[in-house]
């Protein structure tokens, strides 16, 4: 029997599949070649921006024929997009040769629904639930290794769906972190340990012990063996002095920083809910800078908010142009229902949009050829 696994979105979906396969290889499943040759094939969804929402439909409808041609195929939709109870429910009533339905916290649950499935009955379950820790991982990324920290997000900018489909933070023990990436010293296969969190800079806020994050990465650097660490995501309110000093002077952790700025005015940052003015912001690149001097910096912009003028889209512009990041990732705004933001009046048109990200990755890619050359 074979699997094949469709994965949208971030990091974080990418380790998810990783469990998905650890399930299904337990359960006696190979990794197949191609959805066509596949007795169970798995989309792991992203309800990031629409147009992740619209690949995934577009993907499951055309399996109605393979479905057709072989009635026993298995087809699981699976992740942030049908935590949503709204879309699930779609998901069932446009597609209903699909045969599981589940949101990110029923993936421990997995092999339960396949057997289900199996014996005549389809579960279709919503509901929030605490990290599991006791599904193994299918490894795929060469010799990173993904290791989830915690879930969730408590930060609710009002563009952004992950509060709603992720739940609050919830981190895990740091022993039971130490534990998992000395298990992956110990095979040897492994040269780089990727620490994963929606906000990682928050990681211990929800604990007692006292530890927080700047704390569990000198921790994981005193372990025995030869890696660096590495980590994602991010967020500008949350990076502290302490955690810059930890990058600085901890030779195993990457000098690397994704710090997502999304725009560089200041009502739009209110209206983003996002907690800091880019005087802030730029305030903490300059201590990276003066800290760790090698350090590469990476950001997120969002452009077309509702009611940006370009009077402040320059003002991201401005800022891009002033920190000279090592490269961007750049979107256009997308409303996603159920968020603060999709309900503001003023939506920005699609032309205006597109020409404003186009100008932004047009000046970043600008600058990264200038300074490739220096």
């Amino acid at each position: 029997m074979k699997y094949f696994i469709v994965t949208y979105g971030c990091q974080m979906n990418v380790h998810e599949s990783e469990k998905i396969a650890g399930i299904l290889e337990g359960m006696g499943y190979e990794c197949g070649q191609s959805r066509e040759d596949a007795d169970i094939i798995v989309f792991n969804t992203c309800a990031i921006r629409e147009g992740a929402e619209d690949r995934v439909f577009g993907n499951v409808g055309n399996l109605k024929k393979q479905k057709k041609q072989n009635p026993n195929l298995i087809i699981v939709v699976c992740g942030c997009m049908t935590q949503k109870e709204q879309t699930a429910s779609y998901l069932l009533k446009t597609f209903p040769f699909v045969d599981i339905v589940i949101g990110t916290f029923n993936l421990p649950n997995l092999a339960y629904y396949i057997n289900a499935v199996k014996s005549g009955r389809q579960k279709d379950i919503w509901q929030e639930g605490d990290i599991d820790e006791t599904q193994p991982y299918s490894r795929s990324s060469g010799d990173n290794a993904w290791v989830n920290i915690m879930q969730g997000c408590n930060n609710f900018c009002t563009y952004c769906i992950v509060p709603y489909v992720r739940g609050r933070e919830k981190s895990r023990k740091e022993e039971s972190i130490l534990n998992e990436i000395k298990a992956l010293i110990a095979e040897g296969n492994y040269k780089k340990f990727t620490l994963l969190g929606q906000n990682v800079n928050s990681y211990g806020n929800d604990l007692s012990d006292g530890v927080n994050f700047a704390k569990l990465l000198r921790d994981i650097c005193r372990l025995d063996g030869d890696f660096t660490v590495s980590f994602m995501t991010s967020h500008p309110k949350d990076l502290s002095d302490e955690l810059i000093d930890t990058i600085a002077t901890e030779p195993k952790v990457e000098k690397y920083i994704h710090l997502p700025a999304q725009s560089g005015d200041n009502r739009i940052l209110k209206l983003m809910n996002r907690k800091y003015t880019h005087e802030k912001y730029e305030e903490i690149i300059d201590k990276i800078r003066a800290k760790i001097p090698n350090c590469r910096i990476t950001s997120d912009f969002i452009v077309g908010f509702p009611t940006e003028t370009e009077e402040e889209f320059m003002r991201t512009m401005e800022l891009v142009e002033k920190v000279r990041y090592d490269s961007i990732f750049a979107f256009m705004y997308s409303p996603r229902e159920g968020t603060v933001a999709s309900q503001m009046e003023g939506q920005i048109d699609e032309k205006v949009k597109h020409e404003r990200v186009n100008k932004l990755l047009a000046l970043s890619k600008k600058i990264q050829k200038e300074d490739n050359k220096s």
